[in-house]
């Protein structure tokens, strides 16, 4: 039987059978370690007296915090200059741009080539047909120290865009239906390759925008095979002939997903989901405050002359504020070579430094209470970017509803923009007593919190508003403080508490904090019926007890005392006076838990 391009690419990178729900170590070629996650990166190998296996192929990014204007992130930042020097590793400073971008525009990754960083959309390197993988901060560590990682082999999807879209119709447009089609967990456990003729038209700016959004859709990853575009991308900028990558005619897929996208409008997410996809015409009219240009979605070169397209001669509505940032230094010099920045400047646009922007809380970008902004972002999720309401399209739709002052197309201008409305800010919260942190036997007994939601993501777990918090120990008091009807979790909660919870529990960034806090808490186990694929990575490395049992949460009642074996799956629920069976601790899992994490014994 054929293998599909994962199986390829790990299979190169490991020198054994890619066999599908195997695990395998695999050697990265390249790993990255970001400013908000870099200092514990740092404090890992340092407290471990770990090496690094090869500096040359090691790098820092500073992405979030380009402008170092944050007191915690300039520390962060000085943490790992300070160590890159002792051991001679390249740091990307506050002045280049997004690291998953650097790779592409220093021609740091090759098609078929293994990418890591503490990045949640490392995943972006499979518009090249490279396996990219975000992670926690133990895991880029152990890559650090000792050039590879464990992987499970996942099963892939095979996806097929059929039809071509109108002209007016972006490649943003294209993945905010694929995430509408495949919801927020439709691709969970699985990488996906993309084909169609529409796919075969697309520039390198376009396949980043579609890659990008693999991780809101629950995927390890979204696989592009080589094209012609992307051999001529390396021979016009690198001048190379790189080695193309595909999958065997006859590899064998999970199962074939087909998407209509012919004749396919201008699309939109409503606030709070990236999979709540509508077209922009249905929302049509919905007053905008501020609007956004750039991320790792939507901030290369195509994007901003879209953006710049529209924009010219014009003036976006009045009270409103336009901001706009390049993806790297690179594009933001070509811009400034091209005339658009004066462009952007003139239509009365903020254009920030290249970064990563609001998605990372550490540069423009954030939204004040009762603010709706219109975002080419790949998130909306609440709180995720302040307290407003974030709906996400296409850099075109962005810059139309900005001259508008409300939602529309580039082709619906109007001659004259409606008023602004302004809402209040929010308040500061309070902050919550902390918890002492439990230690972690095979066989537990507790009480049952039982969530009934899918999908907490990350933000929701921990806020990003937190993430300059580095010691474990602090991290508690701010669980579930973004989880409607959860914020008093982090006090009510006690030492040996059970969480039991649905579907893609921890979808969203690779925060660690987001795993820490239930540890600070002394959580006993966390029982889900699915996780998202990094955050059970995460968990796993850290000591977390996690475990997966289908259907639980409709099993188990809220406050019951249940006993759970981690060695054999089996949930004891005392209060029914029933049994219940989750996948139990699998060899490696079981490993890493009994030595205190992946980087302990």
């Amino acid at each position: 039987m054929g293998k599909t391009i994962i199986q390829k690419i790990f299979e190169t990178h490991s020198k054994t059978a890619a066999t599908v729900n195997d695990i395998i170590d695999i050697t990265i070629d390249v790993r990255v370690a970001r400013d908000f996650g870099g200092a514990n990166v740092v404090k890992h190998l340092e407290e471990h007296h770990l090496p690094i296996h090869d500096p040359k192929h090691t790098f820092f990014t500073f992405d979030c915090n380009p402008g170092g204007c944050d007191q915690k992130y300039a520390e962060n930042q000085q943490i790992c200059r300070v160590f890159a020097r002792k051991h001679g590793i390249k740091i990307y400073d506050i002045n280049s741009g997004i690291g998953t971008h650097l790779a592409f525009d220093e021609g740091l990754v090759f098609p078929g080539d293994t990418f890591v960083s503490t990045d949640s959309h490392a995943n972006i390197l499979g518009a090249l047909g490279a396996f990219g993988q975000g992670m926690g901060d133990i895991d880029i560590a152990y890559a650090f120290a000792h050039g590879k990682i464990w992987f499970k082999v996942p099963p892939t999807i095979k996806i097929i865009l059929k039809g071509t879209p109108p002209k007016s119709t972006s490649p943003k447009d294209v993945v905010l239906k694929m995430n509408k089609e495949l919801g927020a967990n439709g691709l969970l456990g699985y990488a996906a390759e993309l084909y169609g003729s529409y796919i075969d038209t697309l520039s390198l700016d376009g396949r980043i925008t579609i890659a990008s959004m693999a991780t809101e859709m629950g995927g390890i990853i979204i696989l592009f095979p080589t094209n012609e575009k992307i051999m001529e991308y390396y021979r016009n900028t690198f001048g190379i002939t790189i080695q193309p990558i595909h999958a065997d005619s006859d590899a064998h897929y999970e199962r074939i997903i087909e998407i209509d996208i012919a004749g396919l409008p201008p699309q939109i997410a409503r606030p709070g989901h990236p999979e709540d996809v509508v077209a922009v015409s249905e929302v049509i009219g919905v007053p905008v405050d501020s609007g956004f240009i750039g991320s790792c979605t939507n901030g290369r070169m195509e994007d901003l002359r879209a953006a710049a397209a529209i924009l010219r001669d014009k003036t976006i509505a009045p009270g409103r504020v336009l901001k706009i940032v390049p993806a790297t230094d690179m594009i933001w010099n070509m811009c400034l070579k091209e005339g658009l920045l004066k462009i952007f400047k003139e239509a009365g646009a903020l254009v920030g430094s290249a970064g990563c922007a609001g998605c990372a809380a550490g540069q423009i970008g954030q939204t004040g209470k009762g603010e709706i902004t219109i975002s080419t972002g790949n998130r909306n999720f609440t709180g995720k970017q302040g307290k407003g309401d974030i709906y996400l399209a296409s850099p075109q739709t962005v810059a139309a509803s900005m001259l508008a002052g409300y939602i529309t197309t580039s082709e619906a201008i109007p001659k004259k923009p409606i008023p602004v409305k302004v809402e209040a800010s929010p308040s500061k919260i309070p902050p919550i007593q902390g918890k002492e942190q439990k230690t972690a036997p095979l066989v537990i007994e507790g009480k049952a919190w039982v969530i009934q939601k899918d999908n907490i993501d990350t933000d929701m777990i921990y806020h990003n508003r937190h993430l300059a918090v580095t010691n474990p120990a602090e991290m508690g008091p701010f669980t579930f403080g973004n989880l409607k009807g959860y914020e008093q979790f982090a006090k009510q909660a006690q030492k040996g508490d059970i969480i039991v919870v649905g579907k893609n529990f921890g979808c969203g960034s690779s925060r660690q904090q987001a795993v820490d806090c239930f540890k600070a808490l002394g959580i006993g186990v966390i029982i889900a019926e699915s996780f998202g694929a990094i955050y059970e990575r995460n968990a796993i490395n850290s000591g977390m007890p996690i475990l997966v049992s289908e259907g639980i949460t409709k099993k188990i009642q809220n406050q019951d005392t249940i006993v759970v074996d981690f060695s054999t799956g089996l949930i004891t629920d005392k209060t029914q006076k029933k049994n219940y069976n989750a996948k139990p601790f699998f060899a490696s899992q079981k490993d890493i838990y009994l030595r205190g994490g992946l980087l302990g014994g």
